[in-house]
């Protein structure tokens, strides 16, 4: 049955011609009355044109952040210089989790656009654009952090992950290793493929070949890291050195090596870089560290979406910005 004017205005207790005004969007209708009719027009499920209209023209002066893991360090130091940059500007950051969870990031993202937020930092639990085409249809911006996505226009800020990948392979040639074996994360998505092509290419461009024996992917996480360096050690000709894609997995594996007594084995590279998580002193054999840039990521990505946010820029060119990493020695 059809939701009529006057039921709707007994629920807000106001007139019918002060609903019809508020769904037309009239000027002289206070804010405070728009506002207590729009919540009863939502407690009914009740949509028009005009109410879309004046959700698209209502300012909230909130961002969202979806990240795969509300729990992971690099992810929330991200949002934490998102949050700083953004209350300079007067907007607050609301955060939500997805738990790499393709559904869930679906369910995240609804909300957020329901509430009307501004715009919304992602850090992609896929590789398809289709959950974040729901919030562009809505006209709310995006941007994409960490994760390259295909065919979506939007801004994206990330660290150039091939050569980061490929100067800490050509540290550990330099320091003479031949047999490196590779540890990656999920190999859907795109961190996880460039941090590949980095390590293969710095392989060949030495002329070593590739052995895909040794090259394994996880899930980005610890006891992933334990069980695939399990596996890769235990092979009949384990590899010399180790290369691991995130800092939680190398935890695994480092983690293996302790259990061991095994030293020595010289690798690491975070996906996440966490400049200020360090090893723990008892987990002997990290060599090398590729850091990322945290804060440059974080206050990026406020900014951009600052300026998307502005109706001046909305159709303007999108941008990629790759962010360059730094090596950390830590010696064996």
């Amino acid at each position: 049955m059809a939701i009529t004017l006057k039921e709707i205005a007994k629920l807000a207790e106001v007139s019918t011609s002060t609903v019809s005004r508020v769904m037309n969007d009239d000027p002289r209708i206070s804010s405070a009355t728009k506002d207590k009719v729009i919540k009863c027009l939502e407690t009914l499920d009740y949509k028009a044109p005009a109410l879309s209209k004046w959700y698209q023209t209502k300012d909230t002066y909130t961002i969202g952040f979806v990240t795969p893991d509300i729990s992971e360090n690099f992810f929330m130091n991200i949002a934490a210089k998102v949050d700083e940059t953004l209350f300079k500007s007067g907007y607050s950051l609301l955060i939500c989790g997805t738990n790499n969870n393709v559904k869930c990031e679906k369910n995240r993202i609804e909300v957020l656009r329901d509430k009307q937020v501004d715009g919304v930092i992602i850090v992609p639990t896929t590789n398809s654009s289709s959950n974040y085409e729901i919030l562009r249809q809505a006209g709310i911006p995006v941007v994409i952090v960490d994760r390259y996505i295909e065919n979506f226009a939007a801004d994206m800020v990330m660290v150039d992950n091939i050569n980061a990948a490929y100067s800490a392979i050509e540290y550990l040639i330099d320091k003479g290793a031949s047999r490196i074996g590779f540890i990656g994360g999920e190999k859907t998505l795109s961190n996880a493929q460039e941090r590949f092509k980095g390590y293969e290419r710095a392989l060949r461009d030495y002329n070593i070949q590739p052995d895909q024996k040794i090259i394994k992917y996880g899930d980005f996480t610890e006891e992933s890291g334990y069980l695939l360096a399990k596996e890769l050690l235990n092979i009949e000709k384990p590899p010399q050195f180790l290369f691991v894609s995130n800092y939680y997995m190398h935890i695994g594996v480092m983690r293996y090596l302790s259990e061991r007594k095994v030293n020595g084995i010289a690798s690491i590279i975070h996906t996440a870089g966490f400049d200020d998580i360090r090893f723990p002193p008892h987990l002997k054999g990290v060599s090398v560290i590729v850091s990322q840039p945290i804060s440059e990521i974080g206050e990026t990505a406020a900014k951009l979406i600052l300026k998307r946010i502005g109706s001046k820029v909305q159709k303007s060119r999108y941008v990629t910005k790759r962010l360059k990493t730094k090596l950390i020695e830590y010696g064996v």
